[in-house]
């Protein structure tokens, strides 16, 4: 399942690809350099030895970042990737300079030591810095000084998703729904620390007529599986792994509530609530200093709880659980807020009016 990061660099490629002169440049995992099309965007993916602390190990990156940049009006970055950072300070690039922040570097601390010098240069060096929601900003350790270069522009639902759910939401019936005595939860993502699987099971095992399906795969699946068995809920909780489109369809329209139980703010923002509310269900959602918070409103759109409080969470299940009324009011404020407030053509359309800006200049 692609990360936020690659579906945002997506969906902005592909959108403005026949309004702009558009080239991704990139890095594989582990491999020789491939050049292609990707439904009708240029893609390069440079040659990479591996990864050292999620970073790929490629000099052919940096290469290829100076002989592209010269091309290129606008140099639009997606960070965190300290790798682009040394790209384009060794470039020497003089045209502008556009910086995607999707979250601050939580996790490699000892990375920071030498990568914070090379940052904050680039954030000197921004000609913009785009962030999804005000959140980003008040919740980053770095970007308030440079909140005058700062522009919300909110990702983006895509079309088909919303085709998806306006055909689901065209043929459920109250009457179905209604009809269910057991509750179900559902988690889309990679089972990774920060995600909170952990805390959500933890929480499952506190709540009653409830059931889970975590769908996505990682690291942390096999500890995650034990615990359920450990907790006495593992006929409760299915682990689907990675699935299809159309598999990940059907777990959103057969689902009661959606729930992001992040723990860190390594959640920057969490698309799949926005994919979730389109199919109009609550979230559950955690109070992270990040833009988590702002995309699924508390008693708005469903409920935020305190990040790696099963009790919490516990609660907030059990409400939306034991209240049906509840659970369509958040889910109708949901399905209408992204619609109107994440639209996919909205953000295309903003990057591109910042493009048009910088160009001018």
């Amino acid at each position: 399942m692609p990360g936020g990061i690659e579906r945002v660099v997506q969906d902005i490629a592909e959108g403005l690809n026949d309004r702009t002169d558009m080239e991704v440049l990139t890095c594989q995992v582990k491999g020789r350099e491939t050049v292609e099309k990707v439904r009708g965007v240029r893609v390069r993916r440079c040659a990479s030895l591996g990864t050292f602390c999620s970073l790929p190990a490629s000099p052919t990156f940096l290469i290829q970042f100076r002989k592209k940049a010269r091309e290129k009006d606008i140099v639009h970055l997606h960070l965190p990737f300290p790798l682009a950072d040394l790209a384009c300070l060794l470039s020497r690039y003089k045209g502008k300079v556009v910086l995607w922040w999707h979250s601050d570097v939580v996790r490699q601390k000892r990375l920071m030591v030498v990568y914070k010098p090379l940052m904050e240069w680039l954030l000197k060096r921004a000609d913009a810095i785009v962030v999804a929601t005000e959140g980003h900003i008040e919740g980053s350790s770095y970007l308030k000084p440079y909140r005058q270069k700062c522009c919300v522009i909110p990702f983006g639902v895509e079309k088909n998703v919303i085709e998806n759910a306006d055909r689901y939401l065209a043929q459920k019936t109250i009457e179905e729904n209604q009809a269910n005595e057991t509750c179900r939860f559902l988690f889309i993502g990679r089972l990774v620390y920060y995600k909170g699987c952990d805390v959500l099971l933890r929480a499952l095992a506190k709540t009653e007529g409830t059931v889970l399906e975590i769908v996505g795969d990682g690291p942390m699946r096999r500890e995650l599986e034990e615990l359920a068995r450990q907790l006495a809920i593992a006929d409760r909780v299915s682990f689907s792994g990675n699935v299809s489109d159309k598999e990940l369809c059907k777990a959103l329209g057969e689902c009661d509530v959606f729930v992001l139980p992040s723990v860190a703010k390594s959640e920057a923002f969490g698309i799949v609530q926005i994919e979730a509310m389109a199919y109009g269900k609550p979230v559950i959602n955690t109070d992270l200093p990040s833009g988590v918070p702002y995309v699924s409103i508390n008693g708005e759109t469903g409920l935020t709880v305190k990040p790696g409080d099963a009790e919490a969470l516990a609660e907030a299940m059990q409400t939306l659980s034991n209240d049906f009324e509840l659970r369509k009011q958040y889910g109708n404020a949901a399905a209408k807020r992204a619609r109107e407030r994440f639209r996919i053509e909205e953000m295309q359309e903003a990057v591109l009016r910042l493009y048009e800006k910088l160009a001018e200049e």
